[in-house]
């Protein structure tokens, strides 16, 4: 792949794939793992087999190298005064943002930077509360919430998209409803206009749930909220990294990701949000950089994106992020998503054909390169450990969704996720070492 340039170069669009794109190859993924430095790594005396991009992707080089030039060239504080080096240092701080605005389908101005998606959502939540507390004036009236109103999640929800609404439930007298999962974790699609009803102001739900890698019917719920007029939050945190998503098709108000789990740096994320809704929402954090006038009593605030983003910013992450979402470009989104599906049903299929191994989440349902499952008779944590004394990275225990192990009867899990870097190998050596799993900790019948 191409080395870092000096400024970050704006992405083709959308995820320049397209949903249906020939998959990647096995030469071409092996090409691709060279630019990971990371996957040379030895556990033990075994060979890393990487599955736990889910929780944290891996960096190509040109991610480190755009982070490491932006230091050695540019490093300076952005929209703060006239020097060539705050001029430039400006000027990669936009157009990362830029990039990444191209990414998703969004305008430059409808992408705030935040640290990560779960700073994204509380900026959101918070910003209702204000408005809800008045603040903002009459341009902020649609997003005030108070008793006898309602705020709509799904059972599916990581617990950064569902902790922030019932913390703005409590603190405006809102009431929170869910639309629930069935035994197998399918969403129940046919209870959601019994749920999103004529009170509803916001529904808040997944793209793709982190824990079973399925795929939501965005276009479903985005029409019900549409009918009584409520605000539409997409967690894209699952989705962004791994499939095409253009913001203005999926017709949504707000998208929250980060940058860790799509080949970028930690330590930065965005909030999507449309231009008029971002300029009519009272901000969050208060401080620098956010204001036009300030007086001893009071301030006025810059439009969006700036007026979310107080105080000096994440720079060289951000640059970073762009640098990784070029990446992605370059080998299209449609061809990554295609060869998850290819390595998700790889997964699935040997999985299920291991006893005493529940493979958990609805048959026959849209999937990214996710499984997760439960081992019988072995702890999650137990079963981390053996795979990874065999190599195999992979994540165990509630994966920050508690409400959905307990709706599937389970209090933990064993999942693995997989990523354009990863081959059927990879899949092969993580089914080979579950294979071994019970008979080791003497769970076999």
């Amino acid at each position: 792949m191409a080395a870092a340039q000096n400024v970050p170069q704006p992405s083709a669009g959308p995820g320049a794939g397209q949903q249906h794109a020939e998959a990647l190859d096995a030469a071409e993924v092996s090409r691709l793992r060279a630019d990971f430095p990371i996957l040379e790594t030895q556990v033990g005396d075994q060979p890393l087999v990487y599955l736990d991009s889910g929780a944290t992707s891996q960096n190509p080089r040109c991610v480190m190298e755009a982070e490491q030039q932006y230091y050695e060239q540019f490093n300076a504080a952005v929209h703060r005064g006239a020097h060539t080096l705050a001029v430039e240092a400006t000027d990669h701080f936009e157009a990362a943002r830029a990039a990444v605005a191209r990414f998703i389908g969004a305008g430059d101005d409808e992408v705030v930077w935040t640290s990560n998606a779960t700073e994204a959502l509380n900026l959101l939540a918070y910003a209702f509360s204000n408005a809800s507390a008045g603040r903002g004036g009459s341009a902020a009236e649609r997003f005030r919430l108070g008793p006898g109103d309602e705020i709509v999640v799904t059972e599916l929800e990581h617990h950064a998209n569902l902790i922030p609404w019932q913390e703005l439930a409590f603190r405006t007298g809102a009431a929170l409803k869910y639309i629930p999962v069935d035994a197998a974790g399918a969403l129940r699609m046919d209870l959601a206009p019994e749920v999103i009803g004529p009170r509803t102001r916001v529904v808040a739900f997944t793209h793709v749930s982190n824990m079973l890698g399925t795929i939501t019917d965005v276009a479903a719920l985005v029409a019900l909220a549409r009918e009584v007029g409520a605000l539409t939050v997409l967690d894209g945190c699952q989705s962004v990294p791994h499939l095409p998503v253009d913001v203005k098709r999926l017709d949504v108000d707000f998208m929250a990701f980060s940058g860790h789990k799509m080949l970028g740096p930690t330590g930065i994320g965005a909030l999507y949000g449309r231009r008029e809704l971002l300029n009519a929402m009272p901000p969050f954090l208060t401080g620098g950089s956010m204001i036009t006038t300030v007086t001893m009593e009071r301030a006025e605030f810059l439009e969006a994106p700036n007026r979310f983003e107080a105080g000096t910013q994440r720079i060289s992450q951000a640059v970073g992020l762009a640098a990784a979402v070029g990446y992605l470009d370059e080998v299209g989104m449609g061809r990554v998503a295609a060869w998850e599906e290819r390595l998700g049903a790889r997964m699935a299929d040997g999985l299920a054909q291991l006893p005493g191994i529940r493979l958990l989440g609805p048959d026959g349902v849209a999937r990214i390169g996710t499984a997760t499952f439960d081992v019988e008779g072995v702890h999650p944590h137990d079963v981390g450990q053996f795979l990874d004394a065999r190599g195999v990275a992979v994540r165990v225990g509630h994966h920050c969704a508690q409400p959905l192990h307990r709706a599937l009867g389970v209090t933990a899990s064993t999942r693995a996720s997989t990523y354009l870097y990863n081959t059927e190998q990879d899949v092969d050596a993580m089914l080979n070492a579950v294979a071994d799993v019970r008979g080791f900790f003497g769970a076999e019948a």
